[in-house]
């Protein structure tokens, strides 16, 4: 996409879609382009208190800057995406998600004192996500992308509206997560610990807008469309 084309009402899903490595932009922001990927540029970054204006220009610095690590998947065959998606997303959180809960169980338990409201939200939350992502992935692994892998893709409208709804629940959980964390900004005084955790919690929404949005915006419509 060319960076001309970018303007206030460009959907941002569709431009994570065809120009993948804006992605890195909206990562840097905060800006959701899996489940709010189908709002206006502009929206997206009144949510975030952006200037839209800027928010543009650092896309077309973006566009224009060479790159040879951002892959599209637009039109890809679909057994390479999902095994793209299994291999860069589902396993990696086999052991991230057990990891951060335990973290987030340890900080709460020396330092939940020290902010008892926001933290005992943190580590619900982040139940709450590892709860949802850990079913929602054996359901695609076990039932939707065999569907798909089978030729069968056309007729998992049922599912894959499932999982969209479980994608948006996860969304939410992560901008819960972003609000109750000073989008993720260690406090003074923080301990290693608890810094990591908060490392660890903006590379887990990093990584899920990317996955989620592969899911929602590339692989369920191609799907539905073969």
């Amino acid at each position: 996409m060319a960076p001309t084309e970018v303007t206030p009402e460009t959907l941002v899903g569709q431009l994570a879609t065809r120009a993948p490595s804006t992605t890195r932009v909206f990562a840097r922001h905060g800006i959701d382009f899996c489940c709010g990927g189908g709002v206006p540029l502009a929206q997206a970054c009144a949510r975030r208190e952006l200037a839209v204006d800027d928010v543009i220009a650092e896309i077309q610095r973006e566009l224009e800057t060479p790159t040879g690590d951002v892959k599209s998947w637009e039109g890809a065959p679909l057994p390479d995406l999902i095994e793209h998606i299994l291999t860069v997303y589902h396993r990696p959180l086999d052991e991230e998600l057990p990891r951060l809960e335990a973290m987030a169980r340890k900080v709460v338990s020396v330092h939940g004192d020290k902010d008892p409201e926001r933290l005992g939200a943190m580590l619900e939350t982040v139940l709450a996500l590892k709860g949802e992502l850990e079913p929602h992935m054996m359901k695609e692994e076990n039932i939707l992308f065999p569907m798909i892998l089978s030729g069968q893709g056309a007729m998992a409208g049922g599912p894959v509206h499932v999982m969209r709804h479980e994608h948006d629940e996860a969304g939410a959980m992560l901008r819960r997560l972003r609000e109750v964390t000073d989008d993720y900004t260690p406090p003074d005084g923080a301990c290693n610990t608890w810094r990591a955790l908060w490392h660890g919690l903006a590379e887990l929404e990093r990584s899920l807008h990317e996955h989620i949005h592969l899911e929602n915006n590339v692989l369920f419509p191609a799907a539905l469309d073969s």
